[in-house]
């Protein structure tokens, strides 16, 4: 009825032989103890190196970029959070190009009954 390894958790085995869920067969009623465990999920995120901008260098071409990347961008017809989503996305994308990144793996641990991001780009 158990596998190895769960026999170990069982606690207390009760037969109630006055219910009958099938015929010839007893109803039977355990206590099993199981360790609670954290979950811990892990992904590859990129990470931007964004230190890079406190070079005076890096720090105006990045600058300029940005200033012709939101001349050039069309705002006249979106709403606030369509804009917010575009402009977060040229400053990623710029940020990317210049500064450059690589993929870490960002831990997410259940805590508290919500999510908390540990490492964040």
């Amino acid at each position: 009825m158990l596998q190895q390894e769960d026999k170990a958790k069982v606690r207390n085995i009760k037969v109630i032989s006055s219910e009958e869920c099938v015929r010839k067969h007893k109803l039977l009623v355990m206590d099993m103890w199981f360790k609670a465990t954290k979950r811990w999920h892990s992904k590859l995120e990129p990470r931007v190196h964004v230190w890079k901008l406190k070079e005076e260098k890096m720090c105006e071409e990045y600058r300029s970029m940005v200033r012709d990347k939101v001349e050039e961008a069309e705002w006249k017809c979106l709403d606030v959070n369509a804009q917010w989503q575009q402009m977060k996305g040229m400053v990623m994308e710029t940020a990317q190009d210049i500064c450059g990144s690589q993929k870490v793996y960002a831990v997410i641990r259940k805590h508290g009954g919500g999510m908390r991001r540990l490492l964040k780009q």
